[in-house]
């Protein structure tokens, strides 16, 4: 069973190389070619800056499948260095944000080497597997009768049964060094292509820098956003519920002497705890509303348009649910720059677009206000960026005096669980 194990290994790891060989010819040479010519164009700027995004991020393609089929084929993961898409897409800012990343000269470094490197290495096993085949099962049978052949080991026809017995050796040898070398080459492969896709030293460092700054400000939130609760209960439910002890043990002193006044108190007693209880409630749901929880970001966010005192149009379309941390963060995200719209904007309309497009969840929040907001230390929007920075996530503030004000936020993330979205509308 294990011998059956390996052999199949074996073919599959030499039919995988053959396909990495082929692709690097198929596809290798002509990205490299596009390449070169857009990059040369690029100083006509009516031709150059139009073809360099399209052949650029071909090879970015091309360099992503081959991460994925290192990882899936040789268990060698390959991470994606890139930088983050601006938030506007305008031709030259698309270029210059292809060209001013490192990673794209590396990619085409890659693209250039992988033609003879991936396809010798790719080649080589199902090379062998394929002229032993031939040795076994075609060169020393149709030489005998036709007389005519070619191939390496066709001359071994003319030494008749010694001749059909060293070809079917050769073969069998051939074809049990293809299927033993076909894993290790493959894997050969994945690590020469690491070397040069993965993130460099400089770019870990910078991101070990990032995650380090970020963690902090995540921690500073986490400390002052434990305050702030601690400083709503002493202030608030707490006070509350202390009066309210006080006035229930001041009612039954008073049961027997003054039972009106007892009934009074009592009543105060029961408005107050009344106040309590909202008020836990809404700390409740400022530190994690339920309504998130139960229906997730989608009808949270709905369910938030619903209670503000102007017109909010939402259009969320998402196949699935983000993890929770995740979730939490965007709808605070959403809930901030709504707040702020309904203090700050004198807006008559907002909205809200949520959508994920594979790897990122993409909110748009928006309002037909007087604007002039702006990310300044301390404030609202300093804030939300500090809290979506926890989780690799931006933000883009467009603000202009006089309106309208367009704040685009993205996080990095998978969704899961997938249903079908509600339909757009209006709350």
């Amino acid at each position: 069973m294990e011998r059956d194990t390996r052999r199949t290994r074996g073919a599959a790891a030499a039919a995988r190389g053959l396909a990495q060989a082929v692709l690097a010819l198929a596809a290798g040479i002509p990205l490299a070619v596009a390449s070169v010519v857009s990059l040369g164009l690029v100083a006509a700027v009516g031709v150059g800056l139009a073809l360099a995004p399209f052949a650029l991020l071909a090879v970015r393609a091309f360099a992503d499948l081959q991460r994925a089929w290192a990882a899936e084929w040789s268990g060698v993961e390959i991470q994606r260095p890139y930088r983050p898409e601006p938030e506007r897409r305008t031709l030259p800012r698309r270029v210059w944000w292809i060209l001013s990343d490192p990673a794209t000269w590396r990619d085409l470094v890659w693209t250039a080497a992988n033609i003879p490197v991936g396809f010798a290495l790719g080649l080589v096993p199902a090379a062998l597997v394929v002229y032993g085949l031939e040795g076994v099962v075609v060169a020393p049978w149709v030489g005998q009768v036709s007389g005519f052949g070619w191939g390496p080991f066709w001359p071994l026809r003319d030494y008749g049964a010694v001749g059909v017995l060293g070809s079917v050796g050769l073969g069998a040898a051939a074809v049990w060094a293809g299927l033993r070398l076909g894993p290790p080459f493959l894997r050969a492969h994945a690590v020469f292509s690491r070397s040069l896709l993965a993130p460099t030293r400089t770019a870990l460092a910078e991101r070990v820098r990032h995650l380090t700054a970020t963690r902090s400000e995540a921690v500073d939130a986490s400390a002052a956003e434990l305050r702030r609760i601690e400083r709503d209960l002493h202030d608030g439910a707490q006070a509350r519920l202390v009066a309210l002890s006080m006035n229930i043990g001041l009612a039954e002193e008073m049961m027997k002497r003054d039972p009106e006044t007892a009934a009074r108190l009592l009543a105060e007693a029961r408005e107050a705890s009344g106040t309590a209880l909202t008020e836990l409630r809404g700390l409740v749901r400022g530190i994690h509303p339920p309504v998130l929880a139960e229906r997730g970001l989608d009808g949270a966010v709905r369910a938030l348009a619903l209670s503000l005192p102007l017109p909010v149009d939402v259009a969320i379309e998402l196949p699935g649910r983000a993890d929770a941390p995740v979730e939490s963060a965007a709808y605070f995200a959403v809930a901030e720059l709504l707040a702020n719209i309904v203090k700050h904007s004198a807006a008559r309309r907002a909205w809200v677009e949520i959508d994920h497009d594979g790897r990122r969840l993409r909110m748009i929040v928006g309002d037909d206000g007087t604007g002039g907001a702006r990310v300044a230390p301390g404030g609202g929007l300093a804030g939300v960026e500090r809290r979506l920075a926890a989780f690799d996530g931006t933000m883009a503030v467009t603000s202009p005096p006089g309106g309208p004000t367009i704040v685009s936020l993205e996080l990095p993330c998978a969704l899961s669980s997938p249903k079908i979205s509600p339909s757009s509308g209006t709350a």
